[in-house]
């Protein structure tokens, strides 16, 4: 299959539906920190490959992420404009070197105003993200928070098949939609309890079933 096709809905669209789609979605790459979209309407957006990180911004300005995109999956609140009673705004960002398919928001409603298969997509993805944000509302509200950076420390080291996360502590604390004074006295609590240790940079994973118990 082509790349371009990989939208789950291509193979039910009609011929006209695909003249449409094929003339309108493009593939295009992004590279590591780059912000894909800030609130603009950048429209419906499927990852090939890399890592894409989809968040919200208090009035305050604190960051806390809604969910994450790994290849395969696809943004929908990045078309958010053309979609009924959503006014809250979102933002994009490449985690990682990544190649994307990107169908501008016009095209997007016009296919989804006139394809069953396009518009029983956008619902089903809709449902989804919005049981996904449900679920991040919950954990803020109701997890402790040594619980919750325990779980996101979890969550690294499952993307990055490794014990040594790169990562910083200002980008957990946007993660959890806290600050970062909160992340570091936590990383230090783990760390004397020998559950991490810390370097210049980065966090090791020393005990991960003792972590796994905790995030539970």
């Amino acid at each position: 299959m082509n790349a371009i096709e990989n939208f789950p809905f291509y193979k039910d669209l009609s011929d006209n539906e695909r003249s449409v789609y094929r003339n309108t979605v493009r593939e295009r790459n992004f590279s590591r920190g780059e912000t894909i979209h800030r609130g603009d309407c950048a429209g419906l957006i499927l990852v090939l490959r890399g890592r894409l990180r989809v968040f919200t911004v208090s009035e305050e300005g604190k960051e806390i992420t809604l969910y994450r995109l790994t290849a395969g999956e696809t943004c929908l609140l990045s078309a958010s404009c053309m979609l009924s009673n959503i006014s809250f705004e979102v933002f994009v960002t490449a985690e990682t070197d990544c190649s994307l398919l990107l169908m501008p928001a016009a095209a997007f409603k016009e296919l989804s105003e006139n394809s069953l298969a396009v518009a029983k997509f956008a619902n089903a993805l809709m449902a989804e993200r919005f049981s996904g944000a449900m679920w991040v509302l919950d954990q803020v509200l109701n997890k402790k928070f040594d619980a919750r950076l325990a779980s996101l420390l979890l969550q690294e080291k499952e993307y990055r098949n490794s014990d040594e996360l790169k990562i910083t502590h200002e980008q957990l604390a946007a993660h959890l939609g806290t600050v970062r004074e909160a992340v570091s006295r936590m990383l230090k609590y783990f760390e004397e309890d020998g559950l991490v240790s810390l370097f210049r940079g980065g966090i090791r994973i020393l005990d991960e079933q003792r972590l796994r118990a905790l995030a539970q």
